[in-house]
Parts: C-alpha cells; structure tokens; sequence
C-alpha cells in the first residue's frame, strides 16, 4: 500500500489484552483502577517533593522526574487501550498509531535513563560524600535531566521516522495492546533489515549501556559501604538504595524479557509477551510510589503532611537556598 493512502485511510487493528468477549469489563474496571491509582500516586510523590524542603535533594529531584515520566508514559498508553475496550473498537489510525509509537519510546527510554541518573547520584552521594552537594548542584542534575530528554527525543525519532519509511498490506492486526517497534516491524510488508539493525544496535545501547553503568555504580556503592565500620553506618547507606534497587530490578527484568528475550510468533508467546509488556508499561510505574514512600522515611513524612493539609508550597525557595 502506498505511504500517501496510509497517512490519511489507513488504520491498524490492535491485539488488545484479551480475546474473550467476557473478560473486557473485568479489563477495563482493572485497567481503569490501575491508571487512576498509578496516576494518583506519581502526582503525590511531585506533590510531596514541591512542598517539602526536606526533600530538595538531587536524590528526590529526579524522583519527582521519573514519577513526571511514569505519569507521562502510562498516558500514552492505557487512555487509548481503555476506550478500545469500552466502545469494544480496536481501531487505531496510522497517525495516531506513529504518535503513540513516538512518546512510548520517549517516555520508556526516559525512564531507563533516569534510573541510571539516579544510580549514579546514589554513587557519588556514598562513595564521594565530602564532594556531593559540588558534584550534584542543581544545574548539574537539571543539565542531566536535559541531556536525558535529548538522548530520549533523539532515539525516539529515529525508530519512528524507520518505521514510517515502512509500507503496509493488509495484515494490519498489530499483535499488542499499543502501537510498540516489534509488533508494528512483524506486519510489515516492506523489508524491515535496516529496522532490525538498529532496534538491535540502537534499542540494545538503550537498555544496556544504563543497565550497566547502574551495575558498575552499586558494585562501587556495596564496596564503599562494606569499609564502614559501624553496623549502623552500613544500615544507613543500604537503606538510601534500596529502593531503587528494587525499581531498577523490576524494571529492567520485563524491559529485558519483553525486548530482549522476545516468545515465538505462537499466540500463547503473544499473551506472555503482552503480560510482560504489561509488567513495565503499567504495573511498574503503579508500584513505584509504593516502593519509594514505604521505605524512605521523610517521603511517608512528607505524603503524611499533604493528606492532612499541611503543606507550604516552598520550591523555589528550596531551590534559591541550594543555589
């Protein structure tokens, strides 16, 4: 089919999360429940972090992105995969479906990277103490922030203007619940080598290269917190990790075994990978609330303080006092 007809006819038939005709209601209230909740929750944490000037540390500032990201990313997607189970259409324009394909990959890979921009926050608050408030100023971490959302823009346009060179027949059933780069390359009626190179080169660099600077930066931290002496000490400095230890392990686990290690082409392969899909798209940026605020003391504080009322919008002034 030709590029022109598609830009403006053409229309892509997503799998959807389930076949059965029965299970839809039960998937939209899930669904509905999960989004209102993952949403809810991320905007607390922003909330918590504004207005507490406790919690004006790099550590917390790039919390407060990633809770931004998740709001961002879990927007691109459920929205569309609940009015596709409500008016029971699985319908999605070819437009609409690049769009979608584009802040997918912007707001995941962005996730990935400010995991590792915290790692290495947590690595230079441990290992190099005395120079912290230095080495992590606050337009240190905002050019960080930036660089991220460039590296992410950046990644994000060259998979989708790939994909958009790509023609299409007449297969147009998309094998997932939104529009993502595997599925979309595997009813392609256009030679897809070139999209298969640099998904494997390009996509590969994304999840990797972070993934190994976050191992290189807690091989760092563990060593640096095995030489304190005090028992006290090394409880301290576990516990500033261990959350994130547990986000970056929950993520990076169903990014690698839906990208990765993708199933077969079978449609019990398709279900799995689609639950794992699920796993980071949805489910993680639900628990991450959870996961920061249960174990870190000032958030629960500060979460405690904006469910009562007591809150004091003090942000930049926070920040003129670290400047």
């Amino acid at each position: 089919m030709a590029r022109g007809n598609q830009t403006s006819t053409f229309e892509f038939l997503l799998w959807g999360l389930s076949e059965q005709p029965q299970q839809q209601h039960i998937l939209f209230l899930i669904f509905l429940g999960m989004y209102l909740v993952t949403v809810a929750g991320n905007l607390l944490i922003v909330l918590a972090i504004s207005t507490d000037v406790r919690l004006h540390t790099p550590m917390y500032f790039f919390l407060a992105s990633l809770s931004c990201d998740d709001i961002l990313l879990v927007s691109t997607i459920v929205p569309k995969a609940l009015v596709n189970i409500h008016t029971q259409s699985r319908t999605i324009s070819y437009a609409g479906c690049l769009v979608q394909l584009y802040f997918f990959l912007t707001f995941g890979d962005m996730d990935i990277f400010l995991l590792a921009t915290m790692a290495y926050d947590r690595f230079v608050a441990i290992c190099h103490p005395l120079h912290y408030r230095m080495i992590m100023s606050f337009q240190r971490c905002s050019l960080l922030v930036t660089a991220c959302w460039t590296l992410t823009n950046l990644v994000a346009m060259t998979h989708t203007f790939l994909i958009f060179r790509l023609s299409f027949c007449s297969q147009k059933v998309i094998p997932d619940f939104f529009c993502d780069l595997g599925p979309l390359m595997k009813i392609a009626c256009s030679e897809t080598r070139i999209n298969e190179l640099v998904l494997l080169f390009l996509g590969g660099a994304v999840i990797l290269i972070p993934l190994l600077l976050i191992l290189v930066s807690y091989i760092r931290i563990v060593s640096a917190i095995i030489r304190v002496p005090s028992a006290q000490g090394r409880r301290k400095a576990f516990s500033t990790c261990g959350s994130h230890i547990s986000v970056v392990a929950l993520f990076f686990g169903t990014v690698i075994r839906a990208y990765l290690c993708p199933s077969s082409s079978s449609s019990n392969s398709v279900v799995e990978d689609t639950a794992a899909v699920v796993m980071y798209t949805v489910v993680t940026p639900l628990l991450n609330p959870f996961i920061y605020s249960l174990r870190n003391k000032d958030m629960k504080g500060a979460l405690v303080r904006i469910l009562k009322g007591k809150v004091s919008f003090s942000w930049a002034q926070g920040l003129l006092q670290r400047k």
